[in-house]
């Protein structure tokens, strides 16, 4: 039973729950008392910011459900972990990292924690997350919050490093099974990195498949949470029950369609992947791991998969040298309205009171401030630079960019290493599938990211699945 709890997927668990092999009661009990041995003690991970009250309780509640007859949904019974910018109403607090913000206990619920509970999910607690989605520091390292402290990677027992993403808890957590899946969520980068350093798999859906409402934003035009989970399977699951329209996200009332529970992998010889080489694949960052990436893609190819190598971003170099004005101007309007809407959480009523407090106390930010001032100098999302830059990112992205690509290569999806496209994902609100590989020839987990045009996470997930069932790499996690 050890086994299927910590290397199990929500559909063994699933399994075993309705074959009565083990009670939901018994599953909270164990991710609780490993939480305490893996997390709090022992190698210390630090991935869990605190854990929800009345767990027990609600298990029972969940287990006394499913005995009468009456499942919630396709992830009844299954515990998960949700990254500490996402509200929920059961006193839980949602710091998003800041110590300014430490005590904060929202009164109303996300919409993904609504659909996550509807579907019978279990929520054990929060994940620690890099301050503000890293959005506090140019020089902060990954992991950092001054509300929770510094993470640790399950795979190496080191802390991640600068660069990672801010979905560092959730991903260690799934990790090191402290639970089957996690929620994190992506502005640029912060599923993709977080996931291929911890060798498991995270989605960043198109930007308005999943509702943000009642989530801490950072770039509302970029921002999308997503889960990591074990497979690619899992991952659909999840979607299944949080994708879809939402009155209370606008962007949200662009979705045109949900994810079904079950979706039929494509098979190899039906799968057109393009390689982006220039400003992408062929940079010095990726030196330890272009003998690792030439496997996949030689793997693939003996698959039956057909790969068009190169197949460039007609604007990749462009995409990467370009310096906007999008973040710190949409971040310094989305929070002062966050904190306006929420009453002023902890006496904190603006980015300039907190820019303020983080100056009372600077123990809480060794790394300094540099990109809330930069945020706090900003004109507004009327201002004709923002705009402007917002416009560009679309175009460079998009136009001239993934969507450009897919159709000058005539393929159905992109690959690059690691999380080499992130900027460019982001920018274009399209989704992207993170798949762990191995590792590089430095030692490092090693893994690719598959990503496609806005709107199309469908399809990417479809080939997903078919590329994770030739290339994947499950990590084995044993009790400590």
């Amino acid at each position: 039973m050890n086994d299927l709890l910590l290397n199990g997927t929500i559909g063994d668990l699933s399994n075993a729950i309705r074959a009565r092999k083990v009670s939901i009661r018994e599953i909270a009990a164990f991710y609780v008392a490993r939480i305490g041995a893996v997390d709090r003690a022992g190698i210390k991970l630090n991935a869990v910011r605190e854990l929800a009250p009345d767990i027990e309780r609600e298990a029972v509640r969940l287990d006394e459900e499913f005995a009468a007859g009456r499942p919630r949904g396709p992830l009844h019974g299954i515990p998960v972990l949700l990254k500490d910018n996402i509200m929920t109403a059961d006193g839980l607090r949602a710091s998003a990292g800041v110590a300014a913000l430490a005590d904060f206990k929202p009164m109303r619920e996300a919409t993904i924690v609504k659909r996550l509970r509807a579907a019978g999910a279990l929520v054990l607690g929060k994940t620690n997350l890099t301050e503000f989605a890293d959005y506090v520091s140019d020089v902060m390292p990954s992991g950092f919050s001054g509300a929770g402290g510094r993470v640790k990677n399950p795979l190496t027992g080191e802390e991640y490093g600068r660069g990672l993403g801010s979905s560092v808890g959730s991903a260690a957590s799934v990790a090191a099974s402290l639970a089957p899946f996690a929620i994190g969520s992506e502005t640029q980068n912060s599923i993709q990195s977080p996931a291929l350093a911890s060798s498991i798999v995270g989605f960043k859906p198109s930007t308005g498949l999943v509702s943000r409402a009642g989530i801490i934003p950072l770039v509302p035009s970029q921002d999308s949470p997503g889960p990591l989970a074990r497979t690619v399977e899992d991952l659909v699951l999840v979607l299944s029950a949080i994708a879809g329209a939402d009155t209370a996200d606008t962007l949200g009332l662009e979705c045109l369609h949900d994810i079904p529970a079950q979706l039929e992998p494509l098979p190899p010889r039906q799968i057109r992947v393009g390689i982006p080489r220039r400003a992408m694949a062929d940079r010095p960052d990726f030196v330890d791991a272009m003998a690792a990436f030439h496997a996949a893609i030689d793997e693939l190819r003996k698959s039956g998969v057909t790969i068009v190598d190169p197949c460039d971003l007609p604007a990749a170099e462009q995409l990467q040298d370009v310096r906007s004005s999008v973040f710190r101007t949409e971040f310094k309007a989305a929070i002062d309205a966050f904190l306006i809407e929420n009453e002023s959480p902890c006496g904190i009523d603006s980015l300039q009171s907190l820019i303020a407090w983080n100056e009372r106390h600077p123990d809480a930010i060794p790394y300094g401030q540099s990109l809330l001032l930069a945020a706090q100098a900003t004109g507004g999302l009327q201002d004709r630079q923002y705009r402007l830059d917002r416009r560009r990112d679309i175009y460079l992205a998009r136009r001239a960019g993934i969507d450009a690509a897919t159709k000058l290569g005539d393929v159905d999806v992109l690959m690059t290493p690691m999380a080499a496209a992130a900027k460019c994902t982001g920018k274009a609100g399209a989704p992207a599938l993170a798949i762990p590989i191995g590792k590089g020839a430095d030692g490092a987990p090693f893994g690719v990211t598959l990503y496609a045009p806005r709107g199309k996470d469908i399809k990417l997930l479809q080939i997903g699945l078919t590329l994770f069932s030739i290339l994947g790499e499950r990590i084995k996690v044993t009790l400590c």
